[in-house]
């Protein structure tokens, strides 16, 4: 199966009672809203020249970033393909966009389609993710109870998607994108996915971590994903906890204090030697709870 989350479609991690029953998530009070067309999305300003791009109304509740140069934007993911994610960015700046994928995760690469420059890293999972997943298998990502709120009304459940794209340029760990007086650092992160990425804006000390870190559900037991190769990811980001003030994580809400890298390293040291608590989900798999987000992993045997 190489459908991403949606194996987690009908899984027992779905809270009760709704999760929509916690919307709208407080944190987002916080922050600026912007302005724009579109009820599908809701836009805020989480600091300047960064605007994180939210999709509440369906249970992903995925985040997409617009991050601003005085040069070039970047577009840190394109969400679910189900608003239209062209004519937002054309409604918060005038530069043209670079689409940048954390990883290539069917909410996250669903808008690709519409931008001419993509740049993502060439893994084999990549390669095969761009050649999109066809109607027949993006129908478990839109099923009963994944939407609180109606999508938008153009959107055809019957005809749902994620389009091909083309990745045109290859991106390497340790790549630098200079943006014009902003410059993003490409870290190579995987363990959930093999070719996700974050990436660092040290002198605004900002890490965009993806599905690397949020404060909610990370999982670590899909067919691509690796628990060992998320183990020295996390040692990896831990070191850097000191480098940045704040983490902007793919979903839920942003941003999230940066000690959050020491925790959960501390939480993947736990689980490798063996501790933690946890309950047993279908087919094995284990949810550990920690102070502010949980593990899925793989049962051990």
């Amino acid at each position: 199966n190489m459908n991403g989350k949606s194996t987690i479609t009908n899984s027992p991690m779905r809270p009760s009672p709704p999760w929509w029953s916690a919307l709208p998530r407080p944190q987002w009070s916080k922050l600026e809203p912007v302005l724009q067309s579109q009820v599908w999305f809701e836009v805020y300003r989480v600091t300047e020249g960064v605007f994180a791009i939210y999709e509440p109304r369906h249970f992903e509740e995925v985040i997409s970033y617009l991050i601003l140069g005085d040069r070039q934007a970047v577009l840190l993911d394109t969400g679910m393909g189900i608003g239209d994610m062209k004519r937002l960015t054309g409604e918060l700046t005038p530069m043209d966009i670079i689409v940048l994928n954390s990883h290539t995760h069917f909410d996250h690469v669903g808008g690709n389609y519409q931008f001419d420059t993509i740049y993502a890293m060439d893994t084999p999972f990549s390669r095969g993710r761009s050649k999109g997943t066809p109607p027949d298998e993006a129908r478990a990502y839109i099923g009963e109870g994944q939407f609180w709120k109606a999508p938008p009304e153009v959107f055809s459940p019957e005809a749902y998607q994620i389009r091909p794209f083309t990745i045109t340029h290859v991106i390497c760990d340790g790549d630098t994108m200079d943006l014009g007086g902003r410059t993003l650092e490409i870290l190579h992160t995987p363990g959930h996915a093999p070719d996700e990425i974050s990436v660092m804006d040290r002198t605004n000390r900002l890490l965009f971590t993806a599905d690397t870190f949020y404060p909610a559900h990370m999982y670590t037991h899909f067919p691509e994903s690796d628990f060992d190769t998320y183990v020295e990811t996390a040692q990896r980001l831990a070191a850097l906890a000191d480098e940045v003030d704040w983490l902007l994580p793919a979903h839920n809400y942003t941003p999230v204090n940066a000690e959050y890298l020491k925790k959960m390293y501390a939480a993947f040291q736990t689980i490798r030697e063996g501790g933690g608590e946890y309950e047993t989900l279908d087919e094995g798999i284990r949810k550990y709870t920690f102070d502010g987000f949980y593990l899925i992993v793989k049962g051990k045997g």
